[in-house]
């Protein structure tokens, strides 16, 4: 199969036309047989409940090529429980586990000619998403839903290397207690665009947010979960039940313990004791892990001593070990790599 004629290794990471999509229609109560259509364009009536009341829900996941040239998706069950969990929430309908690996499967495998190659550092990009499709005039969830995924080619998301970050301490309220946190749906992400305008305005690369409630508790920022590395060496993620449990959080939890034997703690992280850690990063499927050299808190600056101008040894660590489980150089817990045949 021959590839496209993409220069793979300048690509950023934006949006890039592929030829398939999969979509599938919910109405009547079940779920269509759903299929692959060249169409890139979404028609609906301009009084759909997305448009009207924000009802819509989507994922983020790769495809990649490993280094012995298998096209690979990582932990894609991950993402389909979390979008059944994040439709219950906003009263859609859950899109089954099965078909959604299904259309991951015909999604990659229709454009295998965009997955760039192995030690390119791009990926083949893939959104699931999910919207009330049909007319809501009233305050009620809709009762017909289109589910769509595409693919695009991205680039590394940092481009020219991984460099640590500088972030601050928020004053904006990312998502409020027994709120809509947990679950990765649109409005969440509308409500932080201000936020991160503001924050780059300032000179930032991203906010911190702090718990709604009593704002002394570390949250998250606007698109990834934040890890922690004591002094002595104790990886340390933040507890809340408003914060979207990460699955590239989750695995390097995992590989932190199973793989380079480091002690794990998922807590209640409390904004007085930032300036007790040693190394901070951001994780997230983007990325992976990105480094934070300093959090400005209102003026007073915390710097993380391992991460000033790259990154720390224990988060270098973390990020080697997933990434090479990711690209086949490391092997894999059972069931974390799916393979496109």
């Amino acid at each position: 199969m021959e590839k496209k004629n993409i220069d793979w290794s300048n690509l950023g990471f934006g949006y890039i036309q592929t030829d398939y999509r999969y979509v599938s229609n919910f109405k009547d109560g079940a779920w269509d047989e759903g299929c692959v259509t060249t169409d890139a364009n979404v028609v609906i009536s301009e009084c759909a409940g997305v448009l009207q009341y924000a009802q819509t829900i989507f994922e983020g996941l790769k495809a990649y090529t490993t280094e012995d040239g298998r096209i690979v998706t990582f932990r894609p069950d991950l993402n389909a429980q979390r979008m059944i969990d994040s439709a219950k929430r906003l009263e859609m309908p859950a899109f089954p586990e099965d078909r959604f690996i299904d259309a991951v499967d015909k999604v990659v495998r229709s454009n295998a000619a965009f997955v760039p190659p192995y030690g390119s550092g791009a990926t083949l990009y893939l959104r699931p998403y999910m919207f009330g499709s049909n007319p809501v005039i009233g305050v009620k969830p809709a009762t017909e839903y289109q589910f769509r995924m595409f693919a695009t080619p991205v680039g590394p998301y940092f481009k020219g290397g991984v460099k640590p970050l500088t972030i601050r301490v928020s004053d904006f309220d990312r998502a409020a207690p027994n709120g809509t946190g947990h679950i990765k749906a649109g409005l969440n992400y509308a409500m932080s665009l201000h936020a991160i305008v503001d924050a780059h305005n300032q000179g930032f690369d991203e906010n911190m947010y702090l718990d709604a409630k009593t704002r002394t508790k570390v949250e998250e920022t606007g698109g990834a979960n934040f890890l922690f590395v004591t002094k002595d060496g104790k990886v340390v993620t933040p507890k809340s039940s408003s914060i979207l449990p990460s699955i590239t959080r989750r695995s390097l939890l995992y590989v932190a313990e199973k793989y380079l034997g480091l002690e794990v703690e998922e807590r209640e992280v409390y904004l007085e004791e930032l300036s007790d850690f040693a190394e901070c990063g951001l994780c997230g499927t983007a990325a992976v892990i990105s480094p934070v050299g300093k959090i400005v808190d209102h003026g007073k600056e915390i710097c993380l001593p391992a991460g000033m101008t790259q990154m720390g040894p224990v988060t270098q660590k973390l990020y080697d070990t997933l990434t090479g489980i990711q690209m086949g150089r490391i092997e894999a817990p059972e069931g974390w790599i799916h393979e496109i045949k």
